[in-house]
């Protein structure tokens, strides 16, 4: 029967080897954090964007005329 050294499996080769999954799990979070900040400024931006772009064009519209949907 194998000893009990034996059948213990192979870990990691040093355990000062967590600093990279530290630093990939730490840009993973960066990056979530990041695209939800993304997300929620493309939501709130991107209609008063269109309406500032369309107040800025040739002929220039009342805003009544760039929100109505006619």
């Amino acid at each position: 029967m194998a000893s009990r050294a034996d059948l213990k499996g192979k870990g990691k080769a040093g355990k000062g080897d967590d600093s990279k999954g530290t630093f990939i799990k730490s840009m993973k979070q960066w990056s979530t954090w990041c695209m939800k900040k993304a997300k929620v400024a493309t939501q709130y931006g991107f209609i008063p964007l269109v309406i500032i772009i369309g107040m800025n064009t040739e002929p220039k519209p009342s805003l009544m005329q760039l929100l109505s949907p006619v």
